[in-house]
C-alpha cells in the first residue's frame, strides 16, 4: 500500500510516517557521497549533492512509487570509484548509507527509552516510525543484489573476477529484487538482516 491512502485517510500518520522516511532516505545517500568525498572523491559534492535539501535527492519515478506503491527510492549519489581505489574504500562507501541507517534506528530508540513517549502520542509514533523505516532501509539494502549496497560491500572481498561477474546483474537487479519481493523470497533474509541490526541495537543500549 503507498503512502498516498495515508494522506486521505490519517493525514497525521502520513506526516509521521513520511517525513521519517524521507529523511531517513536522504541520510542514507548523504552518508555514501559524504564518506567518499573524505576519502578523496568530489563528486558528490561537486554535483551538490552533500546537502539535506530534499529536492536534490528526489527522484520523480521513485518518488511517485513510493507514494502510489510503497516501493521506491532515492536518486543515488554519484560516486567515481577512480578516486577511491581500494577495497576497503569500496566496502566503506558501500556500507555508510547502511551504517546511518543504523545510528538513525538507534538514537530513535535511545530517545524512546530516555523519554518514554506514549505509543499514541505524536512523539511516540514518529519515534517509532524512525525506528523501524530506518531497521527496514539497513535490513534491504544488505541485501547482495545490484544495485543494492550489500552488493557494493561483497565485491569489496570478492576476487576481480566474482566482481566483474556480479556487476553484469545490475541491468537487471532492479526486476530481480521486484521479482523476489513478489515472490516472497527475500522476505526471510530481510527478516535475518533486522534481527541482527536489532540485536546490535539492543547490545548497544544494554
Amino acid at each position: 500500500m503507498g503512502l498516498i491512502n495515508l494522506l486521505f485517510k490519517e493525514p497525521l500518520t502520513f506526516f509521521l510516517v513520511a517525513i521519517p522516511l524521507l529523511y531517513s532516505i536522504i541520510f542514507h545517500e548523504l552518508a555514501h557521497g559524504w564518506v567518499a568525498w573524505r576519502l578523496g572523491d568530489p563528486t558528490a559534492k561537486n554535483a551538490g549533492r552533500l546537502t539535506l535539501n530534499p529536492l536534490s535527492h528526489l527522484e520523480p519515478i521513485g518518488t511517485l512509487m513510493l507514494l502510489f506503491v510503497g516501493f521506491g527510492w532515492a536518486k543515488p549519489v554519484p560516486i567515481n570509484m577512480g578516486y577511491i581505489r581500494t577495497r576497503s574504500g569500496l566496502i566503506m562507501v558501500a556500507a555508510a548509507g547502511i551504517v546511518a541507517n543504523m545510528i538513525l534506528a538507534f538514537i530513535s530508540v535511545f530517545l524512546i527509552r530516555l523519554l518514554a513517549p506514549e505509543s499514541s502520542s505524536s512523539l511516540g509514533m514518529l519515534l517509532y516510525y524512525m525506528t523501524q523505516i530506518n531497521i527496514m532501509l539497513a535490513a534491504f539494502n544488505l541485501i547482495p543484489i545490484p544495485p543494492l549496497d550489500g552488493s557494493k560491500i561483497l565485491m569489496g572481498v570478492l576476487s576481480q573476477r566474482a566482481q566483474y561477474a556480479l556487476s553484469r546483474l545490475e541491468p537487471y537487479g532492479f526486476f530481480i529484487i521486484i521479482g523476489l519481493l513478489y515472490m516472497g523470497a527475500l522476505d526471510p533474509v530481510i527478516r535475518l538482516f533486522r534481527w541482527i541490526i536489532m540485536t546490535m541495537i539492543g547490545f548497544l543500549l544494554f
